[in-house]
């Protein structure tokens, strides 16, 4: 399975970008996909997962109402929507898929695509 993250950029502060993660290979609907982000000097941290159908969500409690989650089976591709977004945000994102464990760590999740950084100016 290989995961490919792309939509990231520069953006001011208070604004949006929408990141996507296609997959491509011996790619399943029926898993949980999530995503993660570093910040420099951080380590990596969960933001969001979603179930196969998308029945669940689940969000990173300083993400909660400002990002969204979501999946379109069809075309084997997560997003993730981020509005209002601040500096804090800066970060590489990361997507992962097939958590064998819990959702919020990242020790659950078999693969991983490369990241797309997004940066945040003030």
């Amino acid at each position: 399975v290989q995961l490919q993250a792309s939509g990231g950029g520069l953006v001011q502060a208070g604004g949006s970008l929408r990141l996507s993660c296609a997959a491509s290979g011996r790619t399943f609907s029926y898993v949980t996909r999530g995503w993660f982000r570093q910040a420099p000097g951080k380590e990596r941290e969960f933001v969001a997962a979603i179930t196969w159908s998308g029945g669940r969500t689940y969000y990173a409690d300083s993400v909660k109402g400002r990002f969204t989650i979501s999946r379109d089976n069809a075309k084997n591709t997560v997003y993730l929507q981020i509005d209002s977004l601040e500096p804090e945000d800066t970060a590489v994102y990361y997507c992962a898929s097939d958590p064998t464990g819990t959702v919020f760590s990242d020790g659950s999740y078999m693969y991983w695509g490369r990241g797309t950084l997004v940066t945040v100016s003030s």
